[in-house]
């Protein structure tokens, strides 16, 4: 572990310079996360106190594009380093590679790596105005991470057709235009939800996914606009939280009078 000894006169942000860390305020948050807890620093650096030291730079990116470019950047740095060993270290029995490709192959679905859709869900039709939730009427057995059987973790299924509200659940239908403006949606489905998850099913009709979609008579096409399955913090949350550790993360925010504040309000998530 790379160490630094707080001299007179330091600051994050010359201790910062000297180690070629980009930000005082990055080597602070760097060190409390790394430190035993007695040494964790809220404040400016204390004289004789260890500050520990990244080993590698720390990087900072500014948005989702710049963290996907650099992933990018890796792997192509690591394909070219890799290709000549790649090359040398072919498998010697190409059928049976072929064969272990294949069956990867096959059991890949494109349900993988997104969630299935329960009763709180919310859905948009490309041709209305408003976002309807689910109305479970297939069954009433089976829930997606609900060990209470809350019923707004009902798992939808390809044939729950109907909508909360029921009547003109999509508001406005831009498929039929006036000269007053857009008369209200008919919500007419033609036939059962389509790319449910064949796989996955519940009395015997496949559950929906986040890529499920379901045609309107009327013409419009519906899809998945919320899955339901968002996590939420709730009062709960807050007040089993440690204030010393949220501090760390959150060293602008005094977490013991957030969490008063959040004890007092009448509101179960946030």
């Amino acid at each position: 572990m790379k160490t630094y000894t707080v001299k007179q006169g330091d600051t994050f942000t010359s201790i910062a310079q000297e180690f070629d860390v980009k930000e005082g305020h990055l080597l602070r948050l760097y060190h409390n996360l790394h430190c035993p807890e007695e040494d964790v620093i809220f404040g400016n650096p204390i004289v004789g106190k260890t500050i520990v030291l990244p080993k590698e730079e720390i990087v900072v990116f500014a948005n989702i594009d710049e963290y996907n470019q650099f992933l990018e950047n890796e792997n192509e740095i690591n394909a070219e380093n890799g290709k000549d060993t790649e090359q040398e270290n072919e498998p010697e029995n190409q059928q049976e590679n072929e064969e272990s490709q294949a069956e990867k192959s096959s059991s890949k679905s494109e349900h993988n790596g997104i969630y299935f859709i329960i009763q709180k869900g919310m859905c948009q039709c490309n041709q209305g105005f408003k976002f309807p939730k689910f109305k479970v009427t297939s069954h009433q057995k089976h829930y997606w991470n609900s060990p209470d059987a809350d019923a707004d973790y009902l798992a939808v299924t390809q044939d729950d057709l109907t909508f909360d509200p029921p009547a003109m659940p999509f508001g406005n239908c831009k498929l039929r235009p006036t000269s007053g403006g857009y008369l209200p949606c008919v919500y007419s489905p033609a036939g059962k939800w389509q790319k449910a998850c064949d796989k996955i099913k519940v009395m015997d009709k496949s559950c929906l996914t986040e890529i499920s979609e379901l045609m309107c008579a009327t013409g419009g096409k519906i899809t998945i606009l919320k899955h339901g399955q968002q996590s939420e913090i709730g009062k709960k949350n807050v007040e089993n939280a440690s204030s010393f550790e949220q501090q760390i993360y959150n060293p602008v925010i005094d977490f013991d009078e957030f969490k008063d504040q959040i004890v007092q309000q009448n509101v179960d998530y946030y």
